[in-house]
This record gives C-alpha cells, structure tokens and sequence, in this order.
C-alpha cells in the first residue's frame, strides 16, 4: 500500500519505558519500580484535584463544554490575556502540531536546537518541511541567529528551558534574539518547564503577555503535565495574537480533551501552593544530583528543569548504565538516541532519589 511519501523520513516517537514494560520484561515487583524517566511530578497530583476527580467521575459519559470557557477564563486571569489568546490542546505537543500544520508545507524551512524536544522534528517531517539544526547540542543564539540569516525558517523552536538536557537562556537575550527574527516567522516558545526556571531564576521567566506584546509572531506553550503533575491527564494550553489563535483553531478537532481533564486542570490552578512546594522539594533533591556527579567525576548540565543530565564521559557507556538500572526497576532516559553518552533522570523523592544513589553505585562497580 503507498503512503505519503513525506512518512518515510519520519521516527516514531520513543516515550520512556513504562512501569508495566519492567514489571513484565524484569519480574520486579511493581512496588519496587522508580521511574524517573518522564519528567513526570513524583509527589503526585494535588489531592484537591483528585478529590474533584472523584466528585466529577459519575459525569465521565457526557461531552466536555467544547468552548472550554472556565479554564480558559482561569488561564487568562492567571496571565493576564484576553481569552481569545488561548487554546487548549491534548498537551501541548498538540498545539505543536497545529503550529506547524498550520505554517508548513513541503519545502517549507523549521529551525531548532540539534538536542531538544523530538516531536518538533518529526511534525515538521510529517509536513515535509526541511529540519535545520544547530550544531550546538544547547540552545545557542548567535548561530540560530546565523542559520536564520542563512537559510531562513518559516518556524522557529525555542525550548526555554529545553528538553531533555535542561538547560535556559536569560529572557533578556531571547528578546534580543527576536528583534531579529521576520514577523511572517513563527516562533514557538515551549515553556512547558517554565514553572520550574522562574522558580529558580527570574531571569529565565517568560511572561507570556509580554512576550506575544513585544512580538505578535510568537506563541507561547504551557502545559499541566509538569509542575502541575497531570501527564496522564493530557492538557495543554497555547497563548498568542488572536490571529494566530483564531488560525490553529481550525486545526483543532471538536472534544480535544476530556471531561475530567477540564474539571483537573480548573482545580489544580487553583492549587498554587501545591505546586510551589513541589518544586521547591525538587531543586533541594537536585542538589543531592549534582554533589553525587561531582563525588564521581560526572559532568551535568545546570538544569532548570524538574530532571538532569549527566554525562557518563569516558569511563561509561550511558545506554549500559541505563539498562543495567532498568534490570533493577529504576527507569531512567538514555541520551544516546540524541548523540549524547549521557543519561537524564527526572529528580524523585527524597527516598526515591536515595535509593538511586545506592543502586548506581553498584552499577557503576559493576560496569568498571
């Protein structure tokens, strides 16, 4: 059978291992299982959310107000922008795909750090759009601002903090950046860690509204996956002009989320403390990362992120290390697939995070 020929330059996209995989491939008990591999939010949902969950389960058979009128007015409120700059998708990877459906044809240009978020290239391939990449693995703005000025881009990609090696840019030098950039170019600023860098770093904030102020050809990705803990819940959200928002909509498939994915992400904006304390338990257990690479010799990335990369350097092959602990339960991501010899654990608890200490220990013994 023939299929669009654009398909077959296109990967599919690897997600990290899940917890049933090492159950049923490992035989370790479920209870013993830490993954640390999906940047998910290892303290859980706020416990308001699953409560409203609870409430709301009996009206799971009736469709979602598809206006999504109550969490848009929660968002807009939150960032201070009229509704009509919102949209909400099945995670932000969905507005993503929208973005480039909406500007990319064949031959149509998309610029992009050479290590971020894999979706971005394979949506781009899917329109058989032209991938071009930096040579730099973290985001460099003087050569994105070369390439740009090479070859051009109908979309631009900007990871802020990246994923998956977790490094940020100051805002400053992103707007900088994008006095250069041509208003008939797309400039995607995913913030789906942004909780977490503005947390760390006000230099690193994006504001959304200042940003679609300042340049009306960006669009700004926020999603509830993250610090907001509902990966599994699968809600993002898009803040743009008008224009740009009125335009991704007719992409938009009617009922794109769910009845109890509106209803959790309602409450859990509601939470903000929940939240706050969650990342702030996460950068205090990251800095137990970072002094554990230094007792070995590792190399990491400062991450602003809820995770963190470590280099495994010469001593160490990271696809061995990564497996070697996936045998044992502990999930983490190789990097190998993004030319890097290094692995990316998402920070866990205090207990999780102990543990994974005392079995890379042994690993890395083992593996000597």
């Amino acid at each position: 059978m023939k299929f669009n020929e654009v398909l077959e330059n296109v990967t599919t996209y690897e997600a990290g291992k899940p917890i049933e995989l090492v159950v049923r491939e490992y035989g370790v008990d479920p209870k013993d299982v830490i993954k640390l591999a999906s940047n998910e939010n290892p303290y859980g949902t706020s416990p308001k959310v699953t409560a409203k969950i609870q409430e709301l389960a009996k009206n799971m058979f009736v469709y979602p107000d598809d206006s999504m009128f109550e969490l848009k007015d929660s968002l807009s409120n939150k960032f201070d922008v009229d509704p009509s700059n919102i949209i909400i998708g099945s995670g932000s990877d969905q507005i993503l795909e929208f973005c480039v459906h909406a500007k990319c044809e064949k031959g149509s240009k998309i610029l992009m750090a050479k290590t971020t978020f894999a979706m971005y290239e394979i949506y781009g391939k899917q329109t058989g759009s032209q991938i071009i990449k930096t040579e730099s693995h973290t985001h460099d703005l003087a050569e994105f601002l070369a390439l740009y000025k090479e070859h051009g881009a109908d979309v631009i990609f900007l990871c802020l903090p990246n994923n998956p090696l977790g490094e940020a840019i100051d805002t400053k030098d992103v707007y900088e950046f994008l006095k250069q950039i041509d208003s008939e170019t797309l400039v995607v600023v995913d913030g789906a860690y942004q909780e977490y860098a503005a947390f760390k770093d006000e230099n690193k904030k994006i504001v959304p509204k200042d940003l679609i102020t300042k340049f009306p050809n960006c669009i700004y990705l926020g999603t509830f996956s993250k610090a907001y803990a509902l990966g599994g819940m699968r809600v993002g959200y898009g803040i743009a002009g008008a224009d740009i928002i009125k335009t991704l909509y007719k992409l938009r498939a009617p009922f794109n989320i769910t009845t109890l994915t509106l209803a959790a992400a309602i409450e859990a904006l509601k939470d903000e403390e929940f939240v706050t304390n969650c990342i702030a338990k996460n950068f205090e257990e990251m800095k137990r990362y970072e002094e554990y690479a230094k007792s070995k010799g590792f190399e990491y990335i400062p991450s602003y992120t809820n995770f963190i990369t470590i280099k495994m350097g010469d001593k160490f092959v990271s696809k061995e290390v990564a497996q070697k602990l996936l045998e044992v339960g502990i999930i983490v991501r190789d990097l190998t697939g993004y030319g890097q010899n290094a692995i990316r654990i998402t920070i866990g608890t205090n207990e999780q995070n102990t543990k994974v200490f005392s079995v890379l220990d042994e690993v890395l013994e083992k593996l000597k």
